[in-house]
């Protein structure tokens, strides 16, 4: 599909002197998932808040489902659904009554509510603890409830801000079950945040990578990692990581060099990495660098985050 779902061009937010975004273009077609990508502080939220009309741009334009986020956000309001970083649901109600609630403010007819919730319950499984007090649900079936009142409307596009924060391994493997299932029946566009690198890798089809409130990179994850080339070598050491990675960058073979936010751990890109193993660690000799580990790997998206952004990614 080509139409386009999300799309932004030179969205600017500021608050006083703090440029929390500074010209972010986004191209998302429809019926696909993307996975904005950047440590904290980047503008991922903002970014959100401004697409889900919660707050107003300085500058730029955004269109969400066809409408655009300021001249029409009452339409914009009725065709997308939204999860927030935070959970957020009345803890004295139970499962059933956030939901209804939820769709009598979008004013749903009795019986379409029924039927939705019906339906959400039992697509995030929440059969037996829908009619239970939501104080007593665990934190992966507070997110799977708030991931059902965002469908209550039957969105055309659904935004997810750290969907799978603060869940354990089973809780998050399930959520993007739920997620991919959306996407593939129903032709759901989902736009979410995430600082977990594997996340984005199973769930997305496009990425785009955000970093001090500027648009980075972006595009297919397969086609960023295949920029880096074949292989890389992490060399973690000791001593003047900078003069050993300038080194290295010297060889004819090294197709890049990076260094971590730490300034213990070099990156090294080549065509084979097994065959040029043993130059990379013979240029640490004399140079004041004493190597603790090396590794070889295929490149993967958390290498695609740290060329782009120089940051751990919990920076």
């Amino acid at each position: 599909m080509t139409e386009l779902a999300i799309e932004a061009r030179g969205l600017v937010k500021r608050y006083g002197d703090l440029t929390a975004i500074n010209g972010i273009d986004l191209a998302v077609p429809a019926g696909t998932i993307f996975a904005l990508l950047g440590p904290n502080g980047a503008g991922k939220t903002t970014t959100i808040n401004i697409l889900t009309t919660l707050i107003l741009p300085t500058a730029g334009e955004a269109c969400v489902a066809g409408h655009d986020v300021v001249r029409a956000a009452d339409k914009v309001r009725q065709r997308i659904g939204v999860t927030f970083q935070d959970i957020v649901v009345d803890q004295d109600l139970s499962g059933r009554e956030v939901l209804d609630i939820h769709g009598r403010l979008y004013r749903q007819p009795a019986d379409e509510r029924r039927r939705r919730i019906a339906e959400l319950v039992d697509l995030v499984q929440l059969n037996e603890a829908i009619d239970r007090r939501v104080r007593t649900y665990s934190g992966g079936m507070k997110r799977r409830l708030e991931l059902a009142r965002g469908l209550m409307t039957d969105p055309a596009v659904l935004f997810l801000d750290e969907p799978t924060q603060g869940l354990d391994p089973q809780n998050r493997v399930g959520i993007w079950g739920y997620i991919r299932e959306l996407n593939r029946t129903r032709g759901l566009t989902l736009l979410l945040t995430t600082h977990y690198m594997d996340e984005a890798e199973a769930l997305a089809g496009q990425v785009g990578i955000v970093d001090k409130g500027r648009l980075v990179a972006d595009g297919n994850p397969d086609t960023l990692v295949a920029a880096l080339g074949a292989d890389v070598i992490r060399v973690r050491g000791q001593g003047d990581c900078a003069h050993f990675a300038g080194q290295v960058a010297g060889l004819p073979f090294v197709d890049r060099v990076d260094t971590n936010a730490e300034g213990d751990m070099v990156m090294v890109y080549v065509d084979s990495g097994s065959r040029r193993l043993a130059e990379v660690v013979g240029t640490a000799g004399g140079n004041g660098f004493h190597i603790d580990d090396v590794t070889v790997a295929r490149p993967s998206l958390g290498d695609v985050f740290l060329h782009y952004t120089g940051h751990a990614l919990r920076d």
